[in-house]
């Protein structure tokens, strides 16, 4: 009964179920912003009152001025990096651009009513009041939705990634909460809350969504030329702001700073490694661009839990190290081996880049805020960084470390069970899903210019003359 239920014939036109959605779910932003979401004190008209209240001396310290730059950062790698990415598949630019695109757009409003339910609503008036940090959150929020259609690319339809979207975005405010309020664990740069739990709630996702016949659409899993190089422009977008995605919300002064030093030390030395192991698995020593797009970003997702801590420069540089040769050995080796024992298709390889060093990134700050000393950090300094204060003003680093440890272990259920019960209700055959031998095609979803075929080819790149050649033709056949 639930074989003939989940196997009902695919049809991809989303033409009533796509404009229904969109059209329902924006009005019932509208309505939800209007009943709840204000300004805070910071953004609202009343700030000059505020200002004066709490003896604020200039407008310079309010708190936009000091995180908008890095909102505009961490913006930049939502819209563009995820989105470019993803573009690698020879035949599903639009749908990885576009359809990021689309789930960012949804998922910041719905982001912002969530998270402000459960962190900025005012009980007195039953207001969220919002300000530039919200927005910075919001975009965070998103990022783990971003991370899981990752390993769905080119199998889901747009209705199916809203639906990704809606519930992602409340299973993360949920386990943020846990996280961050209950738990008192720090996670500045989600490595658990954004990397592990996106990482491992897509995976469950495709893992429900497992497709027998998906080898008929082998022919357009792949990428050209052109499409890697797209793909590499979000990748260096990614690694160049990815400082600020580490340290966009922890505290003002050394904690800020800090973090975007580990984050750029971890960057940097996971390059390297990604480039070498690279080169050793393949023949003749050739680099393989799927790794350059990705292993190279594993130090970024790793650095994040602990880029505040003080793991030192060459720790920051060991971990950027450790984590790049992990990657990119899971992209040799272990990718195939998911798919072939565990039915595990992964697209991106988000198993790879987020969900193993989000891992590894959540216990290595278990590790770095177990073993931190008053004489490395000071007294001060260790009640600033892990903020022992109020009802955590007596927790120990040892009791903290075990708090990040079981934190961490909090955002991988949440992200494999809360996944699998998602990709139960995707797998309902009323969402538009490509079958599977329509899948990684933009044809599906867009309106596809047709290539044109009248230019002929160029062969060969250093032969000036040959362009010219070509060129002379082309102009002598108008």
């Amino acid at each position: 009964m639930l074989g003939w239920f989940y196997g009902g014939t695919k049809s991809t036109n989303v033409r009533v179920s796509l404009p229904a959605v969109c059209f329902v779910w924006q009005i019932a932003m509208i309505v939800l912003f209007g009943v709840f979401i204000r300004y805070n004190e910071e953004a609202d008209t009343h700030w000059q009152e505020f200002r004066r209240e709490n003896n604020i001396s200039s407008d310079i310290e309010n708190d936009f001025y000091f995180r908008y730059p890095s909102f505009q950062d961490v913006h930049v790698m939502i819209f563009v990096g995820f989105g470019f990415l993803m573009t690698f598949l020879k035949r599903y630019s639009f749908g990885a651009v576009g359809f990021n695109f689309l789930v960012a757009a949804f998922g910041i409003q719905w982001a912002l009513l969530m998270q402000g339910w459960f962190h900025t609503l005012d009980p007195a008036t039953g207001k969220i009041l919002i300000g530039v940090e919200n927005l910075i959150n919001a975009d965070f929020c998103v990022a783990g939705c971003l991370i899981a259609y990752g390993a769905l690319l080119g199998k889901v339809s747009p209705v199916q990634l809203l639906v990704l979207t809606l519930f992602g975005v409340t299973l993360f405010a949920v386990e943020e909460y846990i996280i961050l309020d209950l738990l008192h664990a720090r996670d500045a740069g989600g490595s658990m809350v954004i990397h592990a739990f996106g990482g491992y709630y897509g995976l469950a996702i495709s893992w429900v969504l497992y497709r027998p016949n998906l080898n008929l659409s082998k022919r357009l899993n792949g990428s050209v030329y052109h499409s890697d190089v797209f793909a590499m422009i979000g990748t260096l977008f990614l690694w160049m702001f990815w400082p600020s995605f580490n340290s966009a919300i922890t505290d003002h002064g050394d904690g800020q700073h800090r973090a975007a030093i580990n984050t750029y030390l971890a960057l940097a030395s996971s390059v390297l490694t990604a480039v070498g192991i690279s080169s050793v698995t393949q023949k003749k020593g050739k680099l393989d661009m799927v790794h350059i797009q990705n292993a190279t970003l594993a130090g970024g997702v790793a650095m994040g839990t602990a880029a505040e801590f003080m793991i030192t420069p060459y720790g920051s540089l060991i971990v950027g190290f450790c984590c790049g040769m992990i990657s990119t050995f899971g992209y040799v080796f272990v990718t195939p081996l998911l798919e072939k024992y565990l039915k595990l298709q992964d697209t991106c390889g988000v198993h790879n880049l987020h969900a193993v060093p989000g891992m590894l990134g959540g216990f290595i700050g278990a590790i770095v805020a177990a073993s931190a000393t008053e004489e490395v950090y000071s007294r001060e300094g260790l009640i600033n960084t892990f903020d022992f204060e109020g009802d955590f003003a007596d927790r120990t680093v040892g009791t903290q470390g075990g708090f990040q440890a079981a934190a961490c272990c909090v955002a991988i259920a949440f992200g494999i069970v809360g996944g699998g019960c998602v990709g139960l209700v995707l797998k309902i055959p009323i969402w538009g899903d490509p079958a599977d031998d329509n899948c990684y095609d933009d044809e599906a979803y867009w309106e596809v210019p047709e290539d044109d075929e009248s230019i002929p080819p160029i062969l060969e790149y250093n032969n000036h003359m040959i362009h010219n050649e070509l060129a002379v033709t082309q102009f002598n056949t108008v």
